[in-house]
């Protein structure tokens, strides 16, 4: 398999004839629309006492973009990430810390830009990517996910990778479509695909966002994503975390799996 996206979403998928027409259309709407630039690109995350590598994060993406791509951090921190955010030009939405989800949904829907890009705060995730998840959404696809599991993410704790293999799997059998990592932080959506979707899950976010999408027929593809350690502490709880997750995979796809009747 080479570095290039793999759809996730192939002629097995079960797309009702709406969906196809649908689809249909979306795709001459498509060749006949401009390309998006980075103009129309949001970057959005939660932020939790990052201090530490916040100003990295978003120094690269603003060299990644020439400083076009609109930033947005929603932020529930009690150190200087905010202020170190607000001063590379982010603009800074405050929060009670509630979770990564209630975060992340209101950094998703704060900006109006067309396509919106999802990170973590913690400069894990190669800003470097942006150009290549950009050409995929110009190509057609509905959401690109980065794969952290392909090159090995070897800067992964143990623990914590194999927990990302064992949700990829559970995802896939009850699904009935092979997935690779359903727990990326960093993906690139239309906006309609996340204004359209319906979520649900806290923790378990990052996976909702890429199985809803999946088992609705939207254009889904994977691309394989280099995985950096972390700057600062892991926040999450790998167990109590690891849980909520499965448990969201489950009642996601037995939603969506619902749907279809």
């Amino acid at each position: 398999m080479s570095d290039s996206a793999h759809a996730t979403n192939g002629s097995a998928a079960a797309v009702d004839g709406d969906a196809d027409a649908a689809s249909d259309a979306d795709e001459a709407t498509d060749e006949a629309a401009e390309p998006y630039t980075f103009a129309d690109l949001s970057v959005v995350m939660g932020t939790y006492n990052e201090e530490e590598a916040i100003a990295t994060v978003l120094e690269d993406i603003d060299e990644v973009t020439d400083g076009e791509a609109e930033v947005v951090c929603v932020d529930g921190s009690s150190d200087r990430t905010p202020e170190i955010a607000r001063g590379h030009g982010a603009t800074v939405i405050e929060q009670e810390p509630q979770g990564y989800g209630v975060a992340v949904r209101e950094a998703v829907l704060t900006p109006d830009r067309p396509v919106v890009v999802t990170t973590d705060c913690d400069d894990t995730y190669p800003m470097e990517a942006l150009p290549e998840f950009l050409a995929e959404i110009n190509d057609g696809a509905d959401v690109v996910s980065g794969d952290r599991l392909y090159h090995g993410a070897e800067a992964m704790p143990a623990f914590n990778r194999f927990g990302n293999h064992a949700f990829a799997a559970l995802a896939s059998l009850l699904m009935g479509e092979r997935v690779h990592d359903t727990t990326t932080g960093m993906r690139a959506y239309r906006r309609e695909v996340v204004e359209d979707i319906g979520w649900t899950e806290n923790t378990g976010l990052s996976a909702e966002l890429l199985i809803r999408p999946l088992m609705r027929g939207y254009d889904v593809r994977e691309r394989p994503i280099r995985y950096a350690e972390r700057l600062g502490e892991t926040k999450l709880d790998p167990i109590g975390g690891g849980a909520a997750i499965a448990k969201s995979i489950v009642t996601v796809c037995l939603e969506e799996q619902l749907r279809r009747f």
